[in-house]
């Protein structure tokens, strides 16, 4: 049989998959080097076009490491011996497994939450709805209260600045009008709500911003001389004992910025996988977690020299002893690339503040030493 024929032949054959074209346009493919595979080109089909039939496997599934026991124990020990209420979750970004003690309950997550602004702020630039270069003004009327280093450049008729600029104070130096100045320019507590649910990012609460909070927290209702001249230390200062417990009690049992840390730990892997933002907006907002430089004495100060860490901590109010909010979340990454989404929250407690440290240094050292003793899956 000659060639001609034979071609001839394959070409009448009744069961059809692809098109003679893409067959030899996938066989020419095969003598390339590319690193990485590109969906072939869809053609139209005519009629008179035959088919041949190519079987494809299934791809095999990527087997995933089950969960370290002896990191399972660690972390178990870590939060069952911690005085107060605390949840510490890790999710393995590359080998997918995870491990947590306490990590369901819904904690405070105090300036945690500047983390969803961020990313409804990339979220929204990835719409185009949104620019980092985008010119925005703070006024005086914007000002909060607590830490707030912008309030020194807020003058007259306000500080002109840039979207880019106040998500770089928000996330890095924790800057409260920062973060709620962003929180208006991206539609409010409710567009943050939004793009939780969107997202699926799952047991994540979002508050009504930190002038509400902060305000509701200590057992008072928001004014704007609240925000200059230590207005709201001295009015918190003026209520009794037994206002402000009441008022923390109910922020610690049903805090409108609760959030369980598995939920964190998961949703700050999948951001390190880049299934909630684009890769550039991704890049950015690791980027500038990584250049954070609160909680040195929290996740950062218990990681060995070759390790990165990009995160976002969180600090409640105190009264007397008590402590309602004391966290650390954020994404380490190990010097052979395996990466490590964290939660370590503290939601209630009366320890002082180096225990509420050692035991969120802690849980990132289970980490590092878990690290240190397995190897990489291929």
């Amino acid at each position: 049989m000659t060639p001609a024929s034979s071609l001839k032949r394959l070409l009448a054959t009744p069961k059809l998959c692809i098109t003679f074209g893409a067959l030899v346009g996938t066989a020419l493919a095969g003598c390339g080097s590319a690193s990485r595979p590109t969906p072939p080109a869809v053609a139209p089909v005519h009629q008179n076009e035959g088919f041949v039939s190519i079987p494809v496997p299934p791809p095999l599934p990527r087997t995933a490491r089950p969960a370290p026991a002896n990191l399972v124990n660690a972390i178990a020990e870590l939060q069952s011996g911690f005085q107060g209420r605390a949840g510490i979750a890790v999710r393995a970004v590359d080998d997918g497994w995870t491990v947590e003690a306490g990590g369901r309950q819904l904690l405070p997550q105090q300036s945690v939450s500047k983390l969803w602004v961020a990313m409804t702020v990339m979220d929204l630039r990835d719409q185009g709805k949104i620019r980092l270069d985008e010119p925005i003004i703070v006024r005086p009327q914007d000002l909060t209260l607590f830490h707030q280093p912008i309030a020194m450049l807020v003058k007259g008729d306000g500080y002109r600045t840039t979207v880019g600029d106040l998500l770089t104070r928000a996330l890095t130096h924790s800057d409260n009008t920062a973060n709620d100045r962003l929180l208006t320019r991206v539609g409010g507590s409710a567009a943050v709500r939004s793009m939780i649910a969107r997202k699926q990012l799952g047991a994540i609460r979002f508050g009504p911003g930190e002038r509400l909070l902060q305000s509701g927290t200590a057992g008072l209702t928001w004014q704007p001389s609240y925000a200059v001249n230590g207005g709201f230390l001295t009015a918190r200062n003026r209520l009794s004992p037994a206002v402000r417990e009441a008022a923390l009690n109910a922020y610690v049992r049903n805090p409108p910025d609760g959030a369980a840390p598995i939920a964190i730990a998961d949703a700050i892997a999948r951001l390190a996988k880049g299934d909630l933002l684009s890769e550039t907006s991704t890049k950015i907002l690791l980027d500038t977690m990584g250049r954070s430089v609160t909680g040195r004495a929290r996740l950062r100060a218990a990681l060995p020299g070759g390790w990165e860490i990009a995160h976002k901590t969180g600090t409640g109010q105190d009264l007397g002893r008590r402590n309602a909010g004391f966290n650390d979340v954020g994404l380490l990454t190990a010097p052979d690339g395996r990466r490590y989404a964290i939660a370590v929250m503290i939601g209630d407690t009366i320890r002082p503040m180096p225990e509420r440290q050692k035991l969120i240094q802690n849980a990132a050292a289970a980490v590092a030493q878990y690290a240190a003793t397995t190897r990489p899956l291929n």
